[in-house]
């Protein structure tokens, strides 16, 4: 059994439900990320494997035990919350080491512990300060390495950056990241954030309207995603999306062809049968200007520096491209877009699932 393993978990109130059979399994040491739009039930899953909320149905287990309806207290689990959750009239040290405190860990201990925590945060030299005079970075920090002196066997975050500006975000994502290479214990993470899902989370975990849509590394995720939703939510900016109808030999869209690889083809000829429709996926990276292909008029450019999106008014309708660097172009320019076969995703039209 897995450092964390939930199985067949539901979760309703009244007539509404939450949770629809959920199945997971992370093996000790994994970062896993729940991601998802507002709703979808992430946050509810975390509380229920943090004690603070009871399903109707199935089993959570941390290592060998059944923790599914045991008190928070009793899990062996730490928890940084969204809003830091310190207490202003205690100062650094005291908030680090409240936890200790209670649990009667002797005060010789409770301070080697607190001056661990506090270098490995880079924050040893605020220990005397109050939580009105920190940081939003520096407090959430604090609640941290009160979160790592209990040397837990799991971490719970409950969206832990959502209240800090942009860069800070950057930075605490950072220092995340390398607090887990370093402790390497079991973490679970909730985001709705994906681009924090891709770079933090060992495994990801796609959540919508309480079901797990896809389970898998990053990399599986962005580059073979499950569905629409995931393909739409995984990315930035989001995949385009055509609808096509199949031909004796490809795919046809306003009346061009689409590109299909021999693989391709033979997914298309097993799950579609007739003049059925099929999605035709595209990332916008892997949509290029061309002297040749499909032709288009720019009705939007938004650099970012290193990278350049555009908007193109295309026969298949409007389709974002990311290119590298200035191409020194202008609204109203008249482009032509290519692609590779192999870099189109298909996926079925009616039930929106990926073709084999």
């Amino acid at each position: 059994m897995g450092a964390l393993t939930i199985s067949q978990v539901r979760k309703s109130y009244g007539a509404a439900d939450i949770l629809k059979g959920i199945d997971l399994s992370i093996d000790a040491g994994e970062f896993l990320i729940l991601v998802g739009p507002s709703g979808c039930g992430k946050s509810t899953l975390l509380a229920m494997i943090a004690g603070l909320e009871h399903p109707t149905s199935g089993a959570i287990h941390i290592g060998d035990r059944d923790v599914t309806y045991l008190p928070s207290k009793d899990r062996d689990i730490a928890m940084v919350f969204q809003s830091y959750a310190l207490y202003p009239n205690m100062n650094v040290a005291q908030n680090i080491a409240f936890g200790l405190e209670m649990r009667k860990v002797p005060k010789a201990q409770r301070d080697e512990t607190v001056q661990r925590v506090s270098k490995l945060l880079q924050i040893d030299h605020l220990l005397d300060r109050k939580p009105g005079q920190l940081s939003g970075g520096q407090r959430q920090r604090v609640a941290m390495g009160r979160a790592l002196a209990r040397d837990p066997k799991l971490f719970l975050f409950d969206e832990p950056l959502s209240n800090l500006d942009a860069k800070l975000r950057i930075e605490m994502r950072a220092e995340i990241k390398l607090l887990h290479q370093r402790t390497r214990t079991t973490t679970v993470y909730v985001t709705h954030d994906q681009v924090e899902a891709m770079t933090l989370g060992d495994r990801i975990a796609v959540m919508r309207d309480g079901m797990v849509q896809q389970f898998g590394t990053p990399e599986e995720i962005y580059t073979r995603p499950a569905n629409r939703f995931v393909a739409e939510f995984i990315g930035s900016p989001t995949m385009n999306f055509v609808t096509a109808e199949r031909q004796q030999q490809g795919l046809r869209a306003q009346g061009v062809t689409l590109p299909v690889s021999a693989q391709q083809q033979a997914s298309i000829d097993a799950a579609i049968t007739g003049n059925g429709g099929c999605l035709y996926g595209l990332r916008p990276e892997h949509i290029r200007l061309a002297d040749d292909g499909v032709p288009g008029k720019l009705v939007m450019i938004e650099p970012t520096g290193p990278e350049t999106y555009l908007l193109v008014d295309t026969p298949l309708g409007q389709i974002t491209s990311r290119v590298a660097g200035n191409p020194h172009l202008n609204v109203g320019d008249a482009v032509r877009l290519q692609w590779a076969a192999e870099s189109a995703h298909l996926f079925d039209a009616s039930s929106e699932k990926r073709l084999a």
